[in-house]
């Protein structure tokens, strides 16, 4: 009769589940923050002010192009599950509650998909409605035709 020690290897398991794959939060908030702006009827994530003052650091040279993804964007990632907080701005004239139900819908789809988290909840602030014809804050007039 022979002993055998127990090392507490397994041998044979799945390729894929030797070690442990950890998710930061920008990349959640940028899979979130791509997933509701492809949701029509939704203008842009962030507020008014950080939109602006976004468009504005963008144009610096050397400047963080992930930031406007993530701009509107807020997540708490765990090991299995996310929670998603968005700021966005709607088109004048869409459904709030129809855009916040396909914004929910989008990102928890992409979250799960891309991320492997199940996501727990998509709280979603409607900060401000797109008028056809007003501007966006920090674009520039052009002055001269």
């Amino acid at each position: 009769m022979t002993m055998t020690e127990d090392t507490g290897v397994k041998l044979g398991g799945a390729p894929g589940s030797r070690g442990r794959t950890t998710v930061a939060d920008v990349v959640v908030e940028k899979i979130a923050g791509m997933a509701a702006r492809d949701v029509l009827g939704v203008h842009a994530l962030g507020s008014g002010f950080a939109r602006s003052m976004g468009s504005v650091r963008e144009r610096m040279p050397g400047s963080d192009s992930g930031k406007s993804v993530r701009r509107g964007v807020s997540v708490e990632v765990g090991e299995r599950q996310a929670a998603i907080d968005l700021e966005i701005v709607v088109d004048y004239g869409v459904s709030i509650t129809d855009v916040a139900g396909a914004v929910r819908e989008n990102v928890i789809s992409a979250v799960e998909r891309m991320a492997g988290r199940e996501v727990v909840e998509v709280n979603i602030l409607v900060s401000d409605v797109k008028l056809p014809d007003e501007e966006d804050e920090g674009e520039e007039r052009q002055r001269i035709q």
